[in-house]
């Protein structure tokens, strides 16, 4: 399916491409860095050794599997195949991402003006694009306008009357209040009309001529509830019967966002929502409805394919048996017999809460490190690690700031200046919510595909 594709009908593996097109995707970054590696099939190893191994660099990067993307699309198309997704391009703008998504058909999620004019750069039609933003700019609308994206949200009566005043045509999906309660993110608490004020919204709407095509709803971000969807489709078929009342005809579902990562360690599995998803609207928005259902998934796509390895630049040993201040740790230091129970070091890494470490304040993340290389020795997946001596650990990250703690108590061998670590399922609310504080960089991208496309 190739990017111009703007006609977009349920999924199914019979409907669409069985091979992702992934000629226009820059697999390397600039310096051609993955030269020598098989860019058709790699895998995590081998580039993370060949990155941390054979490159004379210290700074943070991740890594990206762009067949990981495909394989998610898979559980999609199987797993929810009435349903369109539009990526929340929020999560995470990579354009490989975008590339990879564009060409298997998905639409976008946009929430600004910066976020259409990258999808429409990439080449995908406006048709495909749902401008999700119940309280847009004005001059964000009268970009959506000038570049032909015509659907969008609203929760308010105020927003009627600035949609009315300036994109008239705009064709409109009223944004209900959900539960939230079991999200990471409740968005609830700032986007949706509460079910009180709906009727009313819809009024307003018919009186402006305003055209109403549908409904959409957002559970919030990593929902761990696999019943949150059930209310909120209820309530969505509820509005429905609404504007049904006041002669519109809703053609639209947009059942929000909220899909866990796959690979997460704890939650609920995407397999149960989608059940729960699907028996709801074969209940009340059945295909005989013709009603067309799309989504708003973001973590789902963009958080497995990236881990990120970070590199220790400096260290501090705690003696725990005395009231001493914390003691430098030369980096020449190499591994001794001390017992865990006296000891405790401190980290500093080249990436912390102000760049891709962002996720642990604003998205509730909690990260798992894993040891890279250890004194010049690569280790990932070494289990004879576990034999070794651990040790009470806290990260930080680079800033001067204190609050720049990415994990505050860890087990870990001792490591050494120098040494990599590595924390997988890196690519939701990451980079994307990075920034420059203190001078540093956010981390670089490096691209390879694990699977045969």
């Amino acid at each position: 399916m190739s990017l111009e594709t703007s006609s977009l009908g349920p999924m199914t593996k019979s409907n669409v491409s069985t091979t992702v097109d992934t000629s226009t995707v820059d697999y390397v970054s600039k310096g051609q860095i993955l030269q020598g590696l098989p860019l058709n099939q790699s895998s995590l190893t081998k580039v993370l050794r060949e990155l941390t191994m054979n490159i004379d660099s210290e700074d943070s990067f991740f890594v990206a599997d762009i067949g990981e993307v495909y394989s998610q699309f898979e559980s999609w198309v199987t797993e929810l195949p009435r349903v369109i997704p539009h990526f929340a391009v929020k999560s995470n703008p990579d354009p490989a991402i975008i590339k990879i998504l564009a060409s298997l058909g998905t639409g976008f999620d946009c929430a600004s003006k910066a976020e259409i004019k990258l999808i429409l750069d990439a080449g995908v039609s406006p048709d495909r694009i749902i401008y999700a933003h119940p309280c847009k700019p004005t001059s964000h609308l009268l970009y959506a306008k000038l570049n032909d994206v015509q659907l969008m949200t609203f929760d308010n009566e105020n927003e009627l009357h600035k949609i009315s005043a300036k994109y008239p045509s705009a064709k409109i999906v009223l944004r209900i209040g959900t539960d939230d309660s079991n999200s990471l993110c409740r968005l609830s608490l700032k986007f949706g009309a509460p079910m009180s004020s709906t009727f009313s919204l819809l009024k307003t709407a018919k009186l402006l001529n305003l055209d109403v095509v549908g409904v959409s709803f957002h559970v919030g971000s990593g929902c761990n509830d696999d019943n949150a969807f059930t209310e909120a489709i209820t309530n969505a078929r509820t509005v429905f019967d609404q504007a049904s009342q006041l002669g519109y005809n809703l053609s639209i579902l947009d059942i929000g966002g909220g899909f866990p990562s796959p690979k997460q360690r704890d939650g609920v599995e995407f397999k149960t929502i989608a059940s729960n998803i699907n028996n709801m609207l074969d209940k009340l928005f059945p295909p005989s409805m013709n009603i067309k259902i799309i989504s708003e998934p973001g973590r789902f796509f963009s958080s497995s394919p990236f881990s990120l390895a970070v590199n220790v630049t400096s260290k501090r040993a705690i003696s725990n048996d005395s009231d001493s201040s914390l003691q430098a740790v030369p980096s020449t230091s190499s591994p001794s017999p001390s017992n865990s129970d006296d000891t405790s070091f401190m980290y500093y890494i080249n990436d912390g809460v102000y760049g891709s470490f962002n996720c642990i304040m604003f998205d509730h993340q909690i990260v798992y490190p894993q040891v890279l290389v250890r004194n010049g020795s690569f280790e990932l997946n070494n289990m004879d690690l576990q034999s070794t001596t651990h040790y009470n650990s806290s990260i930080w990250g680079p800033t001067c700031d204190s609050i720049d703690c990415v994990a505050s108590s860890v087990s870990l061998p001792e490591l050494f200046v120098g040494d990599w670590i590595l924390f997988q399922n890196m690519g939701a609310y990451t980079g994307s919510a990075a920034s420059k504080f203190n001078g540093f960089e956010p981390s670089q991208v490096y691209y390879y595909n694990s699977k045969k496309l």
